[in-house]
């Protein structure tokens, strides 16, 4: 039986911070991430950014580090013709947490999570593939993320329960912790409309570890998670974003208006409706994961 130690540190009311955004974190960095590979693109050409983010994150206090796979699939890959690097692109990613984790991580322990996103566009829930073909997509990317060596697998801004589902029935049989999130429009539905509720309720059967929102916006996420502590017992939690994607060049509008500070405070709320997993999405780096381990408990009072 595999060892979680994901489930232990969540048996014993510790707050687990996951790392925050990549993608932004190397356009602020000028670092080119041009579609459709998106952050993956790094992998390629600027390596040792990419540890060094991850490492910046580690240091501010992140427990969880989620590696560059959110668009390293063979999907992906092959629309940028690399499908035949697909093998060495995944690797390379969770090699590039596991080593940035080493290198700064102290005496903590820092798991590393396998990023499983949408095969299409996080933002086009119209795109979702046949739940079959999901399955076994999701499948086989899971066994090259537990080839590699992640702890975890993080099932990630999933815009339609039918993706969902077929994602977690594709990284289960790894048999390594999967979490799964969901990206919402509001505080009572995801992207494509469909009962934030109902979702939860509808990979509840699936027992992920822990079940969250992301890349949403910081002023829903408290109504979030109020909903899907009312629809689930298991754990809950969330990373929101700060901004808006910019669809026409493929770049993020960045919000000022959500300081450290300010993305700290709020959190705050979101521990106190139920949430025990927090990071932050796009347009949060470092400096937001460092005011949350400043400002948040290390463990949660019941």
């Amino acid at each position: 039986m595999i060892h979680n130690p994901l489930k232990s540190r969540l048996n014993r009311g510790e707050l687990i911070l996951l790392d925050g955004a990549l993608g932004t974190e190397l356009e602020l960095r000028q670092i080119p991430t041009p579609l459709p590979l998106w952050s993956a693109q790094a992998l390629f050409d600027s390596p040792d950014t990419v540890r060094s983010i991850h490492e910046d994150y580690v240091r501010a206090g992140a427990d969880i580090l989620t590696a560059n796979t959110f668009r390293a699939t063979p999907r992906t890959l092959a629309k940028a013709g690399r499908a035949a690097d697909t093998e060495r692109t995944v690797s390379l990613a969770v090699s590039l947490a596991r080593e940035a984790a080493d290198r700064a991580r102290g005496a903590r322990e820092i798991l590393i999570a396998g990023a499983l996103a949408p095969l299409e566009d996080c933002y086009r829930p119209d795109l979702v593939p046949d739940p079959a073909l999901a399955e076994r997509e999701h499948a086989e990317q899971a066994v090259r993320l537990a080839r590699a060596g992640v702890d975890l697998i993080l099932i990630e801004t999933m815009n339609s329960t039918a993706e969902a589902k077929a994602a977690l029935r594709g990284a289960k049989p790894s048999g390594l912790p999967v979490l799964v999130s969901f990206i919402c429009k509001s505080a009572k539905e995801i992207l494509n409309g469909e009962s934030l509720a109902d979702a939860v309720r509808a990979v509840e059967p699936f027992k992920p570890d822990v079940i969250l929102v992301n890349c949403t916006s910081p002023d829903v996420v408290a109504g979030c998670l109020e909903e899907m502590a009312r629809s689930t017992r298991s754990p809950i939690g969330c990373y929101p974003n700060a901004g808006a994607p910019d669809m026409a060049h493929g770049t993020w509008l960045f919000d000022p208006a959500w300081t450290p500070e300010k993305f700290a405070e709020a959190a705050a709320t979101w521990v106190a409706r139920g949430a025990q997993l927090i990071g932050g999405c796009c347009g949060i780096g470092p400096d937001h994961i460092r005011a949350l381990r400043a400002a948040l408990p290390s463990v949660l009072v019941e």
